[in-house]
């Protein structure tokens, strides 16, 4: 970071241009998270003799040039960035090692329809890094539970934006928010039993703070923690985009 400070945030995997085994998997993080960063370590659990996670057992990788290698978002308004893993996947051969990843993907987004069967106020579960804090021990993340704040058929002030009611602690900014229901779930056609959902509705970036003074302002999730004269206070709000943005990201690394 400039000036030689460190700062946390939170990405996730994600592939892009899905055709049969066929797809580039990349890192989608928030622009904010990666700007004015010089160097960015990664520390990414290694696979078993079985391809799954070799859980406790990681390695650090780090690269330089960091905030170069990322892709912004076409829209300057839109504050998500990727950048392909293909650097990393090289140095883990170079290395004799290969870390263990599952992506996201086009098919975990929402539909139109499941779009309008929601019933609002669903509940949601983000992953993520809160204060930087996750299990050391294990290299887990830790994931929070909260509900949608406002209705995600409608675009919040005119944004492809909504609102969750949960803690945002700085480390959350690019944290994947998603529905994650397990063995039941209710839309606006009935009660699923001993069905699941997941699905990615999007990715953490902002959240409204009010001031010692009483203001309310609209801040982007910190990737740092330091002492200010001025207190924000957080509303146990974030603000989230909607994961149909990743939509633009197709085709750009091909």
């Amino acid at each position: 970071m400039p000036g030689g400070m460190i700062g946390t945030g939170t990405g996730f995997f994600y592939s892009l241009d899905k055709n049969g085994d066929q797809h580039v998997p990349v890192i989608v993080t928030n622009k904010h998270v990666v700007a004015g960063a010089i160097k960015g370590r990664f520390l990414l659990t290694l696979q078993d003799s079985a391809g799954g996670p070799a859980v406790g057992t990681y390695q650090a990788f780090e690269l330089d040039s960091f905030e170069r290698r990322w892709a912004p978002h076409p829209d300057p308004d839109v504050d998500l960035c990727a950048m392909p893993i293909a650097p990393l996947l090289r140095e883990a051969e170079q290395r004799n090692q290969k870390f263990f990843y599952v992506t996201f993907d086009r098919t975990l987004l929402p539909s139109s329809a499941e779009i309008e069967d929601m019933i609002g106020l669903e509940n949601i579960t983000m992953v993520g890094y809160p204060n930087g804090l996750w299990d050391r021990k294990n290299n887990l993340p830790i994931f929070r539970k909260g509900v949608l704040a406002t209705d995600y058929k409608y675009d919040w002030n005119g944004r492809k934006e909504f609102l969750i009611d949960a803690a945002c602690f700085p480390g959350s900014s690019g944290s994947p928010v998603m529905l994650f229901d397990v063995a039941s779930y209710q839309t606006r056609k009935g009660t699923f039993m001993g069905s699941s959902r997941i699905k990615l509705l999007g990715v953490l970036y902002a959240g409204p703070q009010h001031t010692v003074e009483g203001d309310v302002r609209v801040v982007v999730v910190p990737t740092q923690q330091k002492a200010v004269a001025v207190a924000g206070i957080p509303n146990n709000l974030g603000i989230i985009i909607k994961a149909e943005q990743l939509l633009a990201f197709e085709g750009m690394f091909r």
